[in-house]
This record gives C-alpha cells, sequence and structure tokens, in this order.
C-alpha cells in the first residue's frame, strides 16, 4: 500500500517510524489530556464566583503536567525530523505565535487570580478565559491548515477557521464532561448543558475533516474509497457515530443522577469524548500516512540520521516512562471531587 516506504528490516527504515508513533503519541495525549483543561478555561465565562474556584480546583493539579506532552512533541518534531519542522513552522509561525500567548496568559491569570484583590479578579478571570480560546483556536486552525496541505486560497483560510472553531467546542466538550466527573450540585448540571451543546458543533467538525481530507488528494480519496481498503477504513466512521449516540444517551439520562457518588455512569461521556478525539486522530494519521508535509515530505525524507535516532531513541525510551508514571501518579492522588478553594 505505501510505495514510499523503505526497507523496514534497516535502522533508516524503523526508526523514523518509531519516532512517527511516538510523536503521534504525544500529541494524542496533550489533545486530549491538556484539551479538557483547555475546555474548562473556555466554560469560564457561563459560572459564577465559586464555581470558577471549583472549576479551577478540578484541573490544577494536573494542567502543568498535561502541557508537558506539548513539549515532548513538538522536540520529537524538532530533533527526529528537521526538515519538517522548519517546513510546517514555516507556514504555522503566526497560530503557534497566537497559541503560545494563549497559553502564556492562561498560565499567568491561573496563578495570579488566586492571589489577586476582589477587585481584579474578574480581570484574571477573563485573561484566563481569553487564553483559553486562544490556544483553543489556534491550535485547531493549525489542523486545518495541515489537512488543506498549507493552502493559502482563501476556501481553505475559511476552512481552516471553521476547524478551529469544532476543535475549540471539542475542547469544550472535554471540559464538560470532565466537569461532570469532577463536581456535584448546579455546576454539574450545568456543565451536562454544557457538554450537550458542544457535542453537535465537534460531531460536525468531525464530520467535515472527514470530508474534506479525501478531497485535497487523490491518494488519499483511493485509500478511504477503493475496494480493497473499505473493510479497514469504514469501521471509524461507524464506530464514532456510535460513540456519539451512546455519549448523547449517557449525557440525556444524567440529570436524575446528580446527588449520586462518583459512579460508572457519570464516566460515560468524557470515556466517549476521548474516544471521538481518538479515532478522528486514527482516522487523520491514516490519512496523512507517510507524509509528515502532505505529498511533498514523508517521515523518511525528514528523518535525521539513524545514527542520530539511536542515541535520541535512548533518551525518548527514558523520559516518556517517567512523565507517564508522574501523570499517573497524580491523577490517583488527586482522585475523586473537587473542592471549592480557599483564599485565606
Amino acid at each position: 500500500m505505501y510505495e514510499l516506504m523503505p526497507d523496514m528490516s534497516t535502522p533508516a527504515g524503523w526508526l523514523p517510524l518509531v519516532f512517527m508513533l511516538m510523536m503521534g503519541f504525544a500529541i494524542l495525549a496533550y489533545v486530549i489530556l491538556d484539551g479538557f483543561d483547555l475546555g474548562v478555561g473556555l466554560l469560564f465565562r457561563g459560572a459564577d464566583a465559586g464555581e470558577r474556584d471549583v472549576m479551577i480546583a478540578s484541573i490544577g493539579p494536573f494542567w502543568d503536567a498535561n502541557e508537558t506532552w506539548l513539549v515532548l512533541g513538538v522536540g520529537i518534531l524538532l530533533v527526529a525530523f528537521p526538515t519538517a519542522h522548519g517546513i510546517i513552522l514555516g507556514h504555522l509561525y503566526l497560530p503557534i505565535a497566537v497559541m503560545l500567548v494563549g497559553l502564556t496568559l492562561r498560565g499567568v491569570a491561573f496563578d495570579f487570580r488566586v492571589k489577586a484583590r476582589a477587585e481584579h479578579r474578574g480581570a484574571w478571570n477573563t485573561a484566563f478565559f481569553v487564553g483559553s480560546g486562544m490556544a483553543a483556536l489556534s491550535q485547531g486552525y493549525m489542523l486545518g491548515r495541515v489537512i488543506t496541505g498549507y493552502q493559502g486560497d482563501l476556501p481553505s483560510l475559511l476552512f481552516a477557521g471553521f476547524i478551529g472553531v469544532c476543535v475549540a467546542s471539542g475542547y469544550a466538550l472535554l471540559g464538560s464532561t470532565w466537569l461532570i466527573i469532577k463536581t456535584t450540585g448546579p455546576l454539574r448540571l450545568k456543565a451536562i448543558v454544557w457538554a450537550r451543546r458542544s457535542m453537535l458543533l465537534t460531531a460536525l467538525g468531525i464530520a467535515a475533516v472527514s470530508v474534506a481530507t479525501p478531497l485535497i488528494s487523490e491518494k488519499i480519496f483511493n485509500k478511504w474509497f477503493s475496494i480493497e481498503n473499505l473493510l479497514m477504513v469504514w469501521p471509524i466512521p461507524v464506530t464514532t457515530l456510535a460513540v456519539i449516540l451512546i455519549a448523547l444517551r449517557a449525557l440525556k439520562r444524567l440529570p436524575v443522577r446528580l446527588d449520586q457518588g462518583n459512579e460508572y455512569g457519570e464516566w460515560v461521556p468524557f470515556a466517549c469524548s476521548c474516544a471521538l478525539f481518538l479515532l478522528a486522530f486514527h482516522g487523520l494519521a491514516y490519512s496523512l500516512f507517510p507524509y509528515l508535509v502532505l505529498e511533498q515530505v514523508t517521515i523518511w525524507d525528514a528523518a535525521s540520521a539513524p545514527e542520530s535516532l539511536m542515541i535520541i531513541l535512548f533518551g525518548v525510551v527514558i523520559v516518556v516512562p517517567i512523565i507517564l508514571a508522574y501523570s499517573m501518579y497524580a491523577y490517583w492522588v488527586f482522585w475523586g471531587k473537587a473542592r471549592p478553594l480557599d483564599y485565606g
């Protein structure tokens, strides 16, 4: 199927593939894990002062560790695929700058709002919301640019902007379903309503990407619609539709369970939200492989020398388990419902 693949029995063949898988894992982990705390920030404007403190408490122990996956993914791109790194950042320098400003703004606001005077806290709450929005929209816009092959015509740019809105909605879906797990009472009821609203635009974004991606490349079109690939590919959209229906059914049943504890039912919407991102990521990776820059640069064209990759591999094998262990430990320690913050 992939005529561009070299001999996979040599380090020059399998090492770039290993690094691509690790980079993909890091990016997927970032999108899901930092996605829910970006989503909480996007929902900030719909909560009152006390609820905002609970929302911050629900993500406080995790958000720094979640962003580590972004650093790892971009780091692998830089050191393992320097050719593609230069091309991709050359096309995306402006949205990347916007994303970094947004992440910095929300990070500063996250810490400053805790000690701010009462009359200043509203400004820092707004900064947290704006920073979350800048990061989410720019990440979605970058995804749209990748899908369109960095074309600069107006329809492509408008499509990228639409995908930016849809990705932000997906983050809001992750954030709201996370709040269903971590909160109780009126805030949890609001989170259920937010999740229902976010689901529609998220599903629309997934559908738009699914339709647009095969149309921009004849090779991608053949991957999706050739007879020999149908049985391998079409379970993805079918499963995606099933997950959406399961999530909607679970959200419909949740309001009658507001006063109950941390049980199986309330985890279903968040698990389905994560599954949607996983399925979308899988479909996109299948469509674009083996290219890092669509129909221009493959992972083997962009890879560093095998000798360099082998040295880097030892470092990654050490670092990734440490990040995983720390993240799992943090989630285990801070398991359970979030409590209001005390600013005393």
